[in-house]
């Protein structure tokens, strides 16, 4: 099967791409490279923006399947620009289903349930309170026609590969890396719900899924944890870290436990990665300094487009 990876280069794209490197399939890259100088993996590979219509038919018509992880990623990174957000996580979709009919994997977000005490499975109702969970909505609309399967996916955690960053702005990640470097992290109530899932084991239900015939959305998790147990698991594996407890709302608002029977039974989905497996990953590569600098603005999508956009903007005026 010829495989179109959109968003190739980036933190689940690269987990993706080491797994189908190992099969039969043909596969291609496409990625405009927004947070890499350079794409070192010895696959084909194109550069573009996906807003480069033109370009990105020419691969699209090429592809028996594409799988679409393009987009801005993140509550606070969306919020930076709504106006590009939209563009191109739900205006580009939409194009995409008017313009592609071959096999579609979308990857969208738990984000869309916002805030519930409940246990939510794909019936259950949205209530997205984000630019990031409002267009990840959207554009699982456009696709509900299409061949195509959607993943709401929980929360990322671990090391995807070895060639593509890995994001420092999700909490398990965040909290391993501040208790070795900082030696102390703070948690902001710590009563919000997180549905948890290892990169590789999000990459690995794609693969599963390219020549499947299922369609329609999925939750994708591997557990449900609250951020305050959480905090105590790294403290467990860092336990000269000081965990200062702040009894405030934070400003983050989602709160929601999912349900993945659907994609156990259906699917055969089975994640084997936990967050203790995560922990240690990433503690693992913190401890021996293979990250030169945990604090440069590229390991945050929120960090990095802000600077990008100050930049951006003052070269303009």
């Amino acid at each position: 099967m010829k495989v179109l990876v959109v968003g190739g280069a980036g933190y689940i794209g690269g987990a993706l791409t080491d797994i189908l490197l190992k099969t039969k399939h043909d596969i291609r890259v496409y990625d405009a490279l927004l947070f890499e100088e350079e794409y070192l993996k010895d696959v084909p590979f194109v550069y573009g923006d996906i807003r480069d219509k033109a370009l990105l038919k020419k691969h699209l018509d090429w592809a028996d399947a594409v799988v679409w992880f393009a987009a801005l990623v993140g509550d606070g990174a969306c919020a930076i620009n709504p106006e590009i957000s939209t563009e191109l996580n739900q205006d580009m979709v939409k194009w995409l289903a008017q313009n592609y009919n071959g096999r579609i994997v979308f990857m969208s977000t738990c984000s869309v349930y916002g805030e519930h005490d409940a246990v939510l499975d794909e019936d259950a109702p949205t209530n997205p309170l984000s630019v990031y969970a409002v267009t990840k909505l959207a554009a699982e609309d456009y696709l509900k026609d299409k061949n195509a399967i959607i993943f709401r996916l929980g929360t990322i955690f671990g090391l995807g590969d070895s060639y593509a960053r890995i994001r420092l702005d999700l909490v398990l990640n965040t909290l391993t890396t501040r208790a070795i470097v900082d030696g102390q992290f703070k948690v902001f109530g710590g009563e919000q719900w997180r549905p948890l899932l290892h990169v590789r084991d999000a990459a690995q239900a794609v693969a599963d899924n390219l020549e499947t015939s299922h369609t329609g959305i999925y939750n994708l998790h591997q557990e449900n944890v609250k951020i305050f147990d959480l905090a105590n698991q790294v403290k467990k594996h860092i336990p000269s870290v000081k965990m200062e407890v702040v009894d405030i709302k934070f400003q983050d608002a989602r709160n929601y436990k999912v349900n993945s029977d659907k994609a156990r039974k259906t699917l055969g989905f089975k994640p084997k990665f936990t967050a203790e497996d995560g922990i240690k990953e990433v503690k693992k590569i913190i401890e021996e300094q293979r990250i030169k600098d945990v604090n440069n603005p590229r390991y945050s999508n929120q960090s990095f487009l802000t600077m990008f956009n100050t930049h951006h903007y003052a070269e303009e005026k």
